[in-house]
């Protein structure tokens, strides 16, 4: 069986990192894809980027839905592959892809039939900020398939040793995104000017050509994806297995969207500006979550396909140098953000009166990245191992804790701050438990389970 990158053999970290480097650079193009709507949509002026900020939620929320998949395709994958078995991994990537496809159109519909009822849980202030988010949301979501078969496709192919297709599939999307924001947005040749619903669209078509360039790619992949037969019946106990891998991490994600749709719903009292502010900061701090989250799936895939293979040692060592470049990642990215918060900031929204919340941000986020860093990188271990619940457990009851954190905090001098600092404080805990939780781990007992 013919593998890209040997995750089984040879040194740890050059191994590691050979699969490591294309997911941090595809992360980081995801990055650039998400900034670049921002930079576009905060000319259009901060009304507007408060709407894509609200609908944006339920995109985020999607994220939760499509991990199920992803997450369980990934590591069972991985897990076959270790173990030297090609039909059973073929196997758990059909029934992924399927149950993608479940999701992925369910939710759209429910998406394009209650859309007003979604937005109005922000309680918004401006009627026209109302209107963009209902159709932000309607185009985003309601074709939120695309999204869904993306993320299962990343999944799968990492797992096989493959990071490379991702990043150029994404890189493809980005280079789409960025040619339509200002055509479809601003109405340039013989386009109209369309605004909000302009960038949904770009962002759609963008996401339908990386999906093609996958459906392309995985035709040289003949290991896994030759005669996979996606539109045959689903198995129930492989979809029984990929759904309990899976299931604590998207039930995970779902809540941790979830509590932040509350926190957002509490940052509208202060405005609509102030919804603006959390948009924008929460895109430019995703340098280092979504940096180590492409780490953490490379890390997913070296455990698990050694965890198959029954190598614990070469598996602990992968864990080990993966912490060791993720922390190095989440302090230069503290120092960033508490050093240089103001001209970061203007580059995407460069209205005055908004600058001083978002100073205040980037600063009070800007303490909680190298956490943010740990805890990513550890649940992805968990993860390679199957074991999805206890990462779940704790961020999950960290998360919720954030609520009553910026009642008390909001209540103070603090204001608006107070938010912030939940988010912070929550963040510092959930790294520091859950990476104590893991170096106390043992991994006798856990069970590789490959046949169904």
């Amino acid at each position: 069986m013919r593998q890209k990158i040997d995750l089984l053999n040879g040194p740890v970290f050059p191994s590691l990192a050979k699969l490591a480097v294309p997911i941090m650079a595809t992360s980081l193009v995801q990055m650039a894809y998400n900034l670049t709507d921002m930079i576009w949509i905060g000319r259009i002026g901060s009304n507007a980027v408060a709407s894509v900020g609200a609908a944006g939620m339920y995109m985020w929320f999607a994220n939760g839905i499509a991990v199920l998949a992803k997450m369980g395709g990934q590591v069972k994958v991985g897990h076959a592959l270790g173990a030297g078995e090609p039909e059973q991994a073929r196997g758990y990537a059909r029934n992924a892809i399927q149950l993608s496809l479940f999701f992925g159109l369910f939710y759209g519909i429910i998406c394009l039939l209650f859309q007003g009822p979604l937005i109005g849980f922000f309680r918004l202030n401006s009627k026209t900020v109302i209107q963009d988010a209902e159709v932000y949301l309607a185009i985003t979501c309601g074709l939120v398939i695309f999204s869904f078969l993306n993320q299962v496709f990343t999944g799968i192919l990492t797992a096989m040793g493959n990071s490379r297709t991702s990043f150029l599939a994404t890189a493809i999307g980005l280079v789409i995104n960025i040619i339509l924001d200002p055509i479809l947005i601003f109405g340039i040749g013989p386009f109209p000017q369309m605004y909000v619903a302009g960038a949904a669209i770009a962002t759609v078509f963008a996401q339908s050509v990386v999906t093609a360039v996958f459906l392309v790619s995985i035709r040289r992949e003949p290991d896994i994806f030759m005669n996979l037969h996606f539109f045959t019946r689903p198995q129930t106990d492989i979809l029984k297995e990929l759904i309990q891998i899976g299931l604590p991490s998207s039930i995970q994600n779902m809540m941790f969207t979830g509590i932040s749709m509350v926190i957002a719903r509490m940052v509208a009292s202060f405005g609509d500006a102030a919804v603006a502010v959390q948009k924008v900061g929460s895109q430019i701090e995703s340098i280092s979550w979504m940096t180590s989250d492409g780490f953490a799936a490379a890390v997913n895939s070296f455990i698990a396909q050694n965890f198959g293979a029954g190598n614990e040692t070469r598996a602990k060592r992968g864990y080990r140098c993966s912490m060791i470049v993720v922390l190095l990642w989440g302090f230069f990215c503290t120092i960033v953000l508490i050093v240089f918060p103001a001209p970061i900031f203007r580059i995407f929204i460069p209205e005055a009166a908004v600058l001083p919340m978002g100073i205040d941000y980037l600063r009070i986020l800007g303490v909680s990245q190298l956490f943010m860093c740990m805890e990513i990188t550890t649940a992805g271990a968990f993860s390679g191992l199957g074991r999805t619940l206890p990462p779940s457990i704790v961020s999950t009851s960290l998360t919720v804790a954030r609520i009553p954190m910026a009642l008390l905090l909001i209540s103070t001098p603090l204001g608006l701050n107070g938010i912030w600092w939940s988010i912070t404080i929550s963040s510092i805990c959930k790294g520091i438990v859950l990476t104590a939780a893991f170096k106390k781990m043992t991994f006798r007992g856990i069970k590789v389970n490959t046949h169904s």
